[in-house]
């Protein structure tokens, strides 16, 4: 039998006097204006639509009319609008199991959960935005930047051999705190520019640079010199991650990524852990960026070799500024260089 818009009477005044009920409820507590009441109201009024519209077969018509009645009874409370309350059936359909995710969603804004339900569909994927909204205090603009950069994914911090190479703790934190790709905004390049250039205009932006990097990175040198076998050979760059507890080599390539370069910062790694890595270090990681990659490759020249690796992508703006600013920028890229090095 097709499911009918019409809603009985009687029962539809059952409802609206449930609801008032609750919402009245909530006025007397004092706490509908506290965030945690309000999304758990929310998430109720939603569950009530939902189980009479999948159980009693109403029609989306009701939630037109319940807004109408709820803002004429409750004239000085915002959140009642059909649009909103369809975010509230969506919300209650999105997390059935709430006492799960209740301590995590009523410490969100409505507006960051309503973030969550229009831009997400996986639950997982969800709960991990809003973990790091709360940690991280995000604005709803902020947690909307993150989804559509597709933080989550960067996440996994791009092809790595972490699981194989690194014990179980080390692993998970480095691919959290890996990205792929890393947006170096702060630069202007195009595919005329030489891995030398990169080198230069990242060094005279360091600063930008690792806030890129994001938390933890500490800069130790560029051209880092190593010594093997009485022959010199230099890293591009050297730094120390304070929550890793490890040196973490940086290899830049303006093309795309090639398995021979997996090789020379395997080669890169054993030598760092040999010289300069510590007792209480963990293993020295490396990092390929590059413009672009083949996962199927990268997976290739990653697997068998037994220093942590990734592979990352770099993306550059393509708004390039002309010939001559570009040669100004690495002429005083020059001199800073050179300034550092006397």
């Amino acid at each position: 039998m097709p499911k009918s818009n019409l809603v009985p009477d009687d029962d539809y005044r059952v409802l609206l006097e449930e609801l008032k009920g609750r919402i009245r409820s909530s006025q007397i507590k004092a706490a509908i204006a506290v965030n945690q009441e309000l999304i758990l109201l929310y998430w109720q009024i939603g569950r009530e639509i939902l189980v009479r519209q999948k159980q009693q077969g109403w029609g989306s018509k009701v939630i037109a009319r319940l807004s109408q009645d709820l803002k004429r009874e409750f004239p000085d409370m915002k959140g009642f609008s059909t649009t909103n309350l369809k975010y509230m059936r969506a919300f209650a359909d999105a997390w059935s199991s709430f006492e799960i995710s209740q301590q995590v969603l009523t410490h969100l804004p409505w507006g960051q959960n309503t973030v969550l339900l229009s831009k997400l569909d996986d639950t997982e994927e969800r709960l991990w935005y809003a973990h790091k909204a709360i940690e991280h205090e995000w604005s709803r603009s902020a947690l909307t930047r993150h989804i559509e950069n597709k933080l989550y994914q960067q996440r996994l911090g791009g092809v790595n051999n972490f699981d194989l190479t690194l014990p179980k703790p080390q692993s998970d934190l480095a691919r959290q705190l890996i990205r792929d790709p890393y947006h170096l905004d702060f630069l202007y390049a195009d595919e005329n520019t030489q891995d030398q250039d990169l080198k230069r205009l990242l060094m005279a932006h360091m600063r930008e640079f690792l806030l890129t990097l994001g938390v933890g990175f500490s800069f130790v040198g560029h051209n880092y010199p190593i010594h093997v076998g009485g022959e010199d050979f230099c890293v591009d760059m050297l730094f120390y991650h304070l929550r890793l507890r490890c040196f973490v080599v940086i290899q830049l390539e303006m093309g795309e990524f090639k398995p021979e370069q997996s090789g020379q910062m395997n080669f890169y790694l054993s030598a760092v852990d040999s010289q300069e890595r510590q007792e209480h270090d963990q293993p020295t990681i490396g990092i390929i960026l590059c413009s672009s990659k083949n996962h199927i490759i990268a997976e290739y020249a990653l697997r068998n070799l037994h220093n942590p690796i990734a592979v990352t992508e770099h993306r550059i703006p393509n708004v390039l500024p002309s010939p001559e600013q570009l040669e100004f920028e690495l002429e005083h890229v020059v001199k800073r260089v050179e300034n550092k090095d006397s």
